[in-house]
C-alpha cells in the first residue's frame, strides 16, 4: 500500500471553497441553462413539507448564514480549474466557466425572520434571481435553514418542558462534526437556552459559556475530596462540583464541606429525580441552600418532563445528544422549488403534479392572523399581493443581491422566539401534540393551482 504522505485537511468551510459545498447537480444545470440560453428570472421557495412526529410547529433559524452565503458566493481560480476537469463538463463551453468567474448572487430574497413560529408548506425563504443563480444556490440554503430550523424548534421544546428552569447546549461533543456543533449552539440559543458549552459559538455571539468539569477530574486524584477541594481553590469564584464520579451521595457529602463557596453540583448518572431529591436534603441540611443542582445524562424533553412530573430538585438541565441531533427526528424535510418564472414579461406560475410531492405555484406570502387577545389564531397562504388585514411573515431581506434589511443578533433572534411561543396556544405545545394549527390557502391562490394544473 502506498504511504499517505500528504497534508490532513480539516475540510472546514471557508469563504474560498464555499462555492463548492453543494451538489455536483446544481452545476450540471447550470451549465445546461447556460448552454441552452435558458437564464430567466425565476422564483424558488423554501419550505417544510411535514412536521416532524409530534410535533405541531417548527422555529424558523438559519438566515443569518444563508445571507453570509449569498454575500460572499463566488468561483475562485483554483476551484474553476477543477471543475473544468470533471468529465461530466468536457463538452461545456469556456463562456460558462467565464460566467461562474464572474458570478455573484444579484437576487432578491424575501424571508420569515428567524425565531419565528411557522408550520408545515409555509415558503420560510424565497428567492427570485436569475435561473442559474436561483439554481446554485439551492443545496446549501437548504442545509443551513434545514438544520439550524431543526434543532431550534427541538430546543425550543426542551426549554418549553423544562419549565422556567435553565437549559445549557452541552452538545457539541455529539454535534455531526465541529462545524455543526457551532451552528447547534447558536440554534440552541435561539430556542431559549441560557449558554453553551461550545466556546466559539459563545466567542462569536455573545452566548454565556457554561461549563464544570468531566469525570476524568476526579479520577486524576485518589482522594475524591481533594480534587473537589483543588477545582475550589483554582476557580473560588466558580465552584460547580461534578459528585457522581463514584458514589452520588458520598459525593455530595463531600461537596459540602467546600462551604458556602460551592455554587453548584451536577448528576450525570443513575436515578437523577431520587438521587437530586437526597443530594438537595444534604445540601438544605448542611445550610447550602444557594447551591443549584443541575443535571445532565442524555437528556430530552420527555425525561425533563418525567422528572420534574415526579418532583426532582433540579435547577437546570444540560441538554447534549438528544438536542444537538434532535435524535428522534434526526432530519427536517425541507424542499427548495421552482415556483414561478418570468418569461417574455409575463409571469408563469410552476408546479410539481407528482403524487405526494405536488407544490403550490407563484409567489406566496403567509398571512398571520391574531385573536383579540394577541394569540395565534391562523395562517393563510395566499399571492403575494393579496389584501388581507393579517400579519406578513416573509419579509425583504436582499435587493438585487443586496442587503435592505438590519441583521438582528442572536439574542434579539432568542426574544422574537419567546415572544412567538407565548402568542402560540398551549395545546399546540403538548408533548406528545395531535393538534393541528389551522393553515389553509386562499381563494385566489387555490385558483391559480387549478388552472396551473390543468393546462
Amino acid at each position: 500500500m502506498k504511504k499517505n504522505t500528504g497534508t490532513p485537511k480539516p475540510l472546514f468551510l471557508t469563504d474560498e471553497n464555499i462555492c463548492l459545498a453543494t451538489d455536483l447537480y446544481q452545476l450540471t444545470m447550470a451549465a445546461g441553462y447556460f448552454e441552452r440560453e435558458m437564464d430567466h428570472r425565476s422564483t424558488f421557495e423554501l419550505f417544510v413539507r411535514d412536521l416532524p412526529e409530534r410535533r405541531s410547529y417548527l422555529i424558523a433559524a438559519g438566515l443569518e448564514q444563508a445571507i453570509y452565503y449569498l454575500k460572499n458566493l463566488k468561483f475562485t481560480a483554483e476551484y474553476l480549474k477543477y471543475l473544468k476537469r470533471l468529465p461530466v463538463f468536457k463538452n461545456i463551453s469556456r463562456e460558462f466557466f467565464d460566467y461562474l468567474q464572474a458570478f455573484s448572487f444579484n437576487g432578491d430574497l424575501y424571508a420569515v425572520p428567524e425565531g419565528t413560529v411557522i408550520f408545515a408548506n409555509e415558503p420560510i425563504v424565497r428567492v427570485t434571481a436569475s435561473m442559474i443563480e436561483a439554481q446554485i444556490i439551492e443545496t446549501y440554503l437548504l442545509s443551513i435553514i434545514n438544520y439550524q430550523t431543526l434543532v431550534a424548534s427541538k430546543a425550543s421544546r426542551i426549554v418549553h418542558f423544562a419549565d422556567g428552569r435553565g437549559v445549557i447546549d452541552f452538545g457539541t461533543r455529539r454535534a455531526h462534526g465541529p462545524q455543526a456543533g457551532v451552528l447547534a449552539a447558536r440554534a440552541c440559543f435561539i430556542g431559549g437556552c441560557v449558554g453553551t458549552s461550545n466556546l466559539l459559538a459563545a466567542y462569536e455571539l455573545g452566548i454565556p459559556p457554561i461549563g464544570t468539569v468531566a469525570h476524568s477530574w476526579v479520577m486524576t486524584y485518589d482522594d475524591e475530596y481533594e480534587s473537589f477541594q483543588d477545582f475550589n481553590k483554582v476557580f473560588p469564584d466558580n465552584t460547580t462540583l461534578l459528585i457522581d464520579t463514584y458514589n452520588t451521595i458520598k459525593g455530595a457529602q463531600l461537596a459540602t464541606k467546600i462551604g458556602k463557596k460551592l455554587k453548584g453540583v451536577r448528576l450525570d448518572s443513575g436515578n437523577i429525580t431520587l438521587l437530586s431529591k437526597r443530594v438537595r436534603k444534604i445540601l438544605d441540611d448542611a445550610g447550602l441552600s444557594h447551591v443549584k443542582i443541575t443535571a445532565s445524562n442524555d437528556l430530552n424533553e420527555y425525561k425533563i418532563s418525567k422528572m420534574l412530573a415526579k418532583g426532582a430538585c433540579i435547577d437546570s438541565f444540560g441538554v447534549g445528544t438528544e438536542m444537538v441531533t434532535s435524535k428522534d427526528t434526526p432530519a427536517l424535510g425541507g424542499v427548495y422549488k421552482l415556483v414561478e418564472q418570468e418569461k417574455e414579461g409575463l409571469f408563469v406560475p410552476k408546479m410539481k403534479t407528482s403524487k405526494d410531492k405536488a407544490t403550490c405555484p407563484s409567489k406566496k406570502q403567509v398571512y398571520r392572523f391574531l385573536n383579540k387577545r394577541g394569540m395565534f389564531k391562523k395562517d393563510i397562504i395566499g399571492l403575494v399581493d393579496e389584501d388581507l388585514d393579517a400579519k406578513r411573515l416573509l419579509r425583504p431581506v436582499m435587493k438585487r443581491g443586496n442587503i435592505i434589511c438590519k441583521i438582528p443578533t442572536v439574542q434579539q433572534i432568542q426574544k422574537t422566539a419567546e415572544g412567538n411561543i407565548f402568542q402560540l396556544p398551549d395545546k399546540f405545545k403538548d408533548l406528545d401534540c395531535k393538534n393541528e394549527y389551522p393553515v389553509t390557502i386562499s381563494k385566489r391562490l387555490r385558483q391559480v393551482r387549478d388552472k396551473t394544473r390543468a393546462a
